[in-house]
């Protein structure tokens, strides 16, 4: 039985209820769906990552870390981003563990844009940017990718731009297209945002999950970008174990002055023995550098399998996300065949009109391929099934 109030309640964010993440969640339960709908993987991580939590957890490494991380781990990270994107980090200053690549977001925004201001994002979108933006009393601006490459038009953003633009928020690989950022789009950002005071925040938590040999363009491998960018990674993303809730920012130092004031009152400090393992592991760099690999057979066989398929498959460059098209055979909308395929054919995805905050229905859906090859092939062999309507 729940509690009645008397307190008359003034929402900061009215329009956020469940959400269709929720909604699909329980249809799912409900049917016993495979899974293809969730960003996070069902298979386990690397013994070797429990065996070094569980060793700090023994050697009493079990109260606060540092207020911005493990020393040994922000200087793995610095050195790994000057070897693999030629920028140099300050350990100390320049480099901060979150709570998890979400508690980045939030503090990057909260410490950086003001009421009043204006953030740039671009849609589809990971849904938390806007409501972020929201909490500060400051105004979300979306742009929507091209549709079907999802590609970003720079003249729009130039003309998008007003002097109370504060923030330009990118992600790369993108979340839910699995497109990716060349050099061009790079040189680009960087020519809009000169002489400006925009910070560019830059969700880069795939940074390792790109394909066909392409190279991750982030802001770190553009100097003058860098010089204005907050960057946010993810452990979980990288190693498999997204309940983890551990992941980083890296930004000039005068920026993650102001991230970590949000930080110190939020989290003060991400879970320590986690963060020795990650240090633990992380010595190998080859444990990062093998995950674009290893993700490209899930995706080739994803697209092996669903070759069959009435849908029609859109390239993905990166991350860990497929997009199919149906417009070719049905006219329903994309949260009706979401529905559909689960209730007819045990099988769950993500309707990308859940990525706009319009709603916006291109009659695509999303589906995840951080599965074991049993999942893949149970839910690639009932997409095949699919009747048109």
């Amino acid at each position: 039985m729940s509690h009645h109030t008397p307190v008359q309640l003034r929402s900061k964010l009215p329009d956020v209820g469940t959400t269709i993440f929720t909604v699909i969640g329980q249809l799912s339960a409900q049917h016993q769906a495979i899974n293809l709908s969730q960003g996070a993987p069902n298979f386990p991580c690397d013994p070797q990552l429990i065996a070094g939590v569980t060793r700090a957890m023994e050697a009493n490494r079990n109260q606060y870390a540092p207020m911005t991380g493990l020393v040994t781990l922000k200087t793995l990270i610095a050195e790994k981003v000057a070897a693999l994107y030629g920028a140099n980090y300050d350990a100390d200053s320049e480099v901060l563990i979150t709570a998890s690549a979400s508690e980045g977001i939030y503090c990057a925004i909260s410490g950086l844009v003001h009421p009043g201001d204006e953030v740039i994002y671009f849609e589809p979108s990971f849904d938390s940017y806007a409501p972020i933006v929201r909490l500060q009393g400051a105004t979300p601006v979306a742009i929507k990718l091209t549709v079907p490459d999802f590609a970003v038009d720079w003249d729009e953003v130039q003309a998008a731009i007003t002097p109370r633009t504060r923030m330009i928020i990118v992600n790369t690989p993108h979340n839910p297209s699995g497109q990716v950022f060349s050099r061009d789009d790079l040189e680009k950002l960087a020519a809009i945002t000169r002489n400006t005071d925009i910070v560019i925040l830059s969700d880069e938590v795939y940074e390792h999950i790109v394909f066909d040999g392409l190279k991750h363009h982030g802001m770190a491998t553009h100097p003058a970008l860098a010089e204005r960018s907050v960057i946010i990674s993810s452990f979980g993303k990288t190693f498999h174990v997204t309940g983890w809730r551990v992941g980083y920012c890296l930004a000039p130092a005068a920026l993650m002055d102001e991230v970590i004031k949000v930080h110190q009152f939020l989290m003060f400090s991400a879970d320590t023995p986690m963060q020795y393992a990650f240090a633990d592991y992380m010595s190998d760099p080859a444990r990062y550098l093998s995950l674009g690999e290893f993700y490209q057979r899930k995706r080739d066989l994803m697209q092996t399998l669903l070759a069959e398929s009435p849908f029609t498959l859109l390239p993905s460059a990166g991350s860990f996300f497929l997009l199919a098209s149906y417009e070719h055979f049905s006219d329903e909308s994309d949260g009706e065949m979401v529905k559909r395929l689960i209730v007819d054919y045990g099988v769950a995805t993500i309707p990308l009109s859940a990525f706009y905050t319009d709603g916006t229905d291109n009659k695509l859906i999303r589906l995840s391929f951080a599965k074991d090859e049993a999942t893949l092939r149970a839910g690639a062999q009932a997409l095949c099934q699919v009747k048109p309507r």
